[in-house]
């Protein structure tokens, strides 16, 4: 990095509206992911509209800080009232929850804080410099790559958003089609819009995240009205202290430094995510453990090692997404949109002609990674009490911001009924098994990948075949394309191994809580 670029990093930073988006973020994400039901995914489809009026940085730190935060505060409930606010800190609930009711929720937290913090800083430099040089590799993409990136990218999501391959994929068709409306890339001509103006720019994206994700959620949050309600988080819970001693930080910072790098390596695969990074950690802890039989009665490692894990999975996440466009979870494949938005196309230019734009947020991640655990310390006390709030509370908030977000983006009304359609449509997704990300995920890389092909068919002249599999890049896109769809029957393989029964069945019963 050069003086030059130094400098205008450093002053991106420390700009006001930089430093409040970092804050904001954080305590935003540990606020939506104390909430049992709601996720990190939703909470920045929510937040994208609102990045609008604000700098290309600062709006693109605070989602990043919304991320990382979000898979952290989902700790909160996990420890203290055995409900995974999200579904990476299902593992954290085993020993968690158990030190809780030996009256050490406290210090749960605790130690969930610092290896959240630590997992989160070593994932964010190591996208700091895994990045850069992987960015280059996209120099070498035309037509005909992009049209496969965009393939297998959606293979990806299609294949592990949802238990149902043929499901995930499905949905991504679904999106693709919904892509296709507007007018035709090439010839112009007005596609699936039945005579509506608003349609000829296409089904705008926000509005549509915002409904599948965000709304739709909502719908399924009003399910449980008339519900028992979950119990309450005592004062005794969070008695003692909240920061671990120098003796317990010397036992575990061999875990956290191993599931640091397993949960940043399993970001780096595209399709993994937070809740297969934490297992992954979890199981691996336990594994190398002299004393196998503590895990799961409330051992300070099985807090560290998947929480470390599924923060460290963020950083290794945006790798594959800045560098080649391929989202590795559905929260990427929701900030893939907001790059885009933003005008920012993911490859080698974003570390070259908008490298003073990419180095700054991914220093406002590694300065966001660290605040989540002052923040987390200083705050916690007070952020295990939001996890009680209702959802006749939450609800009307939400709904509001929905309609807000989606309205603000054009100033038209439009886009608030195509988020209030999306919405319904992501209800009757999300309870017939079908999952929404690849559908957005569709929609951003159908225009993609139509727009290779087409331009592929062109320069192929007539022997398309012959023409891919004589570039090498296409011949290992297509491969791993072909790989990406049987990841699932591999990841249901790892989940059934020895050292991972015990606590995978374990895995099952909390992801339907």
């Amino acid at each position: 990095m050069g003086a030059d670029l130094f400098n205008e990093v450093l002053h991106n930073l420390l700009s006001f509206q930089t430093i409040m988006a970092i804050l904001m973020g954080v305590v935003g994400g540990i606020i939506v992911g104390s909430l049992p039901g709601l996720s990190a995914t939703m909470a920045v489809a929510l937040l994208i509209p609102v990045t609008f009026g604000m700098e290309p940085v600062a709006g693109l730190t605070m989602l990043t800080a919304i991320y990382t935060s979000a898979l952290y505060g989902g700790s909160i409930s996990a420890i203290l009232i055995h409900t995974p606010g999200t579904p990476a800190s299902a593992a954290t609930s085993l020993d968690g929850y158990q030190m809780t009711l030996k009256g050490q929720g406290a210090k749960a937290i605790g130690i969930s804080t610092v290896s959240s913090m630590i997992g989160g800083t070593i994932s964010a430099l190591a996208l700091l410099f895994l990045a850069p040089p992987l960015s280059r590799i996209s120099l070498a993409f035309s037509a005909p790559e992009y049209f496969l990136i965009a393939v297998f990218g959606l293979t990806i999501i299609g294949s592990l958003a949802s238990k149902s391959v043929a499901k995930g994929l499905t949905a991504g068709i679904v999106g693709l089609l919904i892509g296709a409306v507007g007018v035709d890339i090439l010839t112009g001509y007005p596609r699936f819009t039945f005579g509506s103006i608003s349609l000829e720019s296409g089904v705008s994206l926000v509005p549509a995240m915002i409904g599948l994700f965000s709304l739709s959620q909502v719908m399924i949050q009003a399910e449980n009205r008339g519900k028992p309600k979950q119990q309450k988080i005592s004062k005794d819970k969070m008695s003692g202290k909240v920061l671990p001693t120098m003796k317990e930080f010397k036992s575990i910072w061999v875990t956290i430094l191993r599931s640091s790098g397993i949960g940043t390596f399993v970001g780096m695969l595209p399709g993994a995510g937070g809740d297969i990074g934490s297992w992954v950690g979890y199981n691996e802890a336990k594994r190398f453990s002299k004393n196998k039989e503590k895990f799961g009665t409330g051992c300070i490692e099985g807090v560290a090692a998947p929480e470390s894990a599924n923060n460290a999975v963020t950083g290794g996440a945006l790798i594959p997404l800045l560098t080649l466009g391929i989202p590795g979870s559905s929260t990427t494949a929701v900030l893939l949109g907001g790059l885009m938005i933003q005008g920012l196309v993911p490859g080698h230019e974003l570390f070259t002609t908008n490298a003073n734009i990419t180095y700054s947020v991914i220093i406002g991640f590694i300065i966001a990674s660290i605040l989540l655990g002052v923040i987390g310390l200083a705050g916690a006390r007070w952020f295990v009490k939001i996890s009680g709030v209702s959802e006749s509370i939450l609800a009307p908030i939400i709904i509001g911001l929905c309609v807000v977000g989606s309205y603000a983006i054009n100033n038209n009304m439009f886009d608030v009924w195509i988020m209030v359609i999306f919405g319904v449509i992501g209800y009757f997704m999300r309870k017939t098994g079908f999952h929404p990300a690849p559908v957005i995920l569709g929609m951003i890389l159908g225009p993609i990948a139509e727009n290779g092909m087409r331009q592929s068919m062109l320069m192929a002249k007539g022997d398309l075949l012959s023409y891919y599999l004589g570039r090498p890049i296409c011949v290992v896109l297509i491969i791993l394309t072909i790989i990406s769809l049987f990841t699932p029957l591999f990841m249901k393989w790892w989940e059934k191994r020895g050292a991972g029964k015990p606590a995978m069945g374990d895995h099952s019963n909390e992801e339907k809580m």
